[in-house]
């Protein structure tokens, strides 16, 4: 294969063309090849950064990605450089562009990106929720009951949660949310992140869903849900109680943070576990 051939995944604004790094421009301008999600948002965004892309322009969709994806992968093993690019964020997140990398992979050609703004870590990052751990989960089924299928085995997941949702749907699904994860769960409504009419609604879920139920929201969602609490271990008796704690005790740990993490890890009162510590066990 000739050295230059290659796929570069390209993340384009998600709405502000100022977000566009200098390698989104160079990428662009030195392709052979552009295979854009839309072809006219594409060139509404060159357009905006003031740039011309000689290559040729083709449109690389979830309707043709499968038929397009061999003619993509005979031009890079040709040696051209094909730039992939979707209407906002990275490639392959809830957009095209997976088959197309897993297909150049499994060709032995390279694959690399030019990386940019993401409506993942974007909202996330707003939310004002736990970002340490979380979950993408992209778009919930279609139907409802597909739809509360999949959020009862999410119920329990404790990392924070990020879905995308299309405005006609996000109602049902705040509904379907509320009703699976509780009311008070914590949540933000991310609406047109980064555009002139960016929203962000910090709410919990049932307040969410009352809401949206007022009127369709317009724009791009991204839906950020806090994790379910931790669940607590079951409570050992008295005296494994105690020789949990006399074992941490034993390992190193001071016999506060000891009762301390004892205490966390069953979901107890730490001055129970205090006055347990300190109580002898009956005589038997």
């Amino acid at each position: 294969m000739p050295p230059d051939g290659r796929l570069v995944l390209v993340g384009a604004p998600l709405g502000n063309p100022r977000d566009a790094s200098d390698r989104l421009r160079d990428t662009l301008s030195a392709a052979d090849i552009v295979a854009a999600e839309d072809t006219r948002r594409l060139t509404r965004l060159t357009r905006d950064l003031e740039i011309t892309v000689p290559g040729r322009i083709v449109s690389y969709f979830e309707g043709n990605e499968e038929q397009r994806t061999p003619d993509l992968v005979a031009a890079i093993l040709d040696g051209k450089l094909v730039a992939l690019i979707t209407d906002g964020g990275m490639p392959s997140v809830s957009d095209p562009g997976y088959r197309l990398v897993r297909a150049t992979l499994d060709a032995g050609a390279p694959v690399t990106a030019a990386p940019g703004p993401s409506a993942v870590t974007t909202a996330l990052a707003l939310s004002g929720l736990p970002c340490d751990r979380f979950c993408f989960e992209g778009f919930l089924p279609r139907s409802g009951g597909a739809r509360r299928s999949r959020l009862r085995a999410l119920a329990a997941e404790e990392r924070t949660l990020v879905f995308f949702e299309a405005p006609h749907r996000v109602a049902g699904t705040l509904d379907d949310l509320a009703a699976t994860f509780g009311a008070d769960r914590p949540a933000a409504l991310c609406r047109e992140l980064t555009k002139t009419y960016e929203e962000v609604l910090r709410r919990p879920l049932g307040e969410l869903a009352g809401w949206a139920a007022e009127g369709e929201p317009r724009g791009e969602i991204t839906l950020v849900v806090g994790g379910a609490p931790p669940t607590a271990a079951p409570r050992p008796d008295d005296d494994e109680l105690r020789a949990e704690v006399a074992e941490r005790e034993a390992a190193g740990a001071s016999r506060r943070d000891a009762i301390s993490a004892v205490a966390d890890a069953y979901g107890l009162r730490r001055r129970d576990v205090y006055a347990l510590v300190h109580t002898p066990p009956p005589a038997r």
